[in-house]
């Protein structure tokens, strides 16, 4: 089964979207990432791992492919692990692809699941509204950086269960609102 989720990445001071596709098919087990992606993101395999058992999901015995495209652009950093879990949690069909349409996800996974926060939120934000997707999921400790962007829908979430469960409308979650004030 194959899925599609949208993340993002910085070059430099500027932000543009990737794609994380996600591929999982009955062959002998392994889990490689492509796209050009960095030892961070290389290691998200055994992250990934670990935080989609240790937040009671199933994780599939099978071959899983994750491509990050552009595949000609050098992807740095662990932000690509909660939309890889979600990507791969989507092709095993735990998530309906529709509930990913119009969002971007980012988050680095610690073992148990817990999101940590990331670097570039306010860049990838304001790329995020220039294509007009309408919300961003990202760690708590995050969100009141990206928040400072209007025009665009952020949540901001503590763990990988409750994203799913945000994303499947069991958990409701009030966007990220900026007092630019203070």
């Amino acid at each position: 089964m194959l899925s599609k989720v949208l993340s993002s990445a910085t070059y430099g001071i500027d932000a543009y979207l990737v794609e994380v596709e996600t591929n999982v098919e009955r062959q002998i087990p392994g889990f490689t990432i492509v796209g050009l992606p960095d030892s961070a993101i290389k290691e998200s395999r055994e992250r990934v791992t670990a935080a989609i058992k240790n937040s009671g999901f199933d994780f599939p015995l099978k071959k899983i492919t994750v491509n990050l495209a552009p595949a000609d652009i050098k992807k740095e950093g662990s932000a690509f692990d909660l939309p890889i879990a979600i990507g791969l949690l989507s092709a095993i069909e735990k998530i309906n692809e529709h509930d990913l349409l119009d969002s971007v996800l980012l988050g680095e996974l610690s073992l148990d699941g817990k999101l940590r926060p990331i670097k570039g939120a306010l860049p990838i934000t304001v790329e995020a509204r220039k294509k007009v997707i309408k919300r961003i999921i990202l760690p708590t400790e995050s969100s009141i950086e990206a928040s400072i962007v209007e025009g665009i829908n952020v949540f901001g979430i503590e763990n990988l269960k409750d994203v799913v469960s945000f994303l499947k409308n069991e958990l409701e979650i009030k966007s990220i609102k900026s007092d630019k004030n203070e």
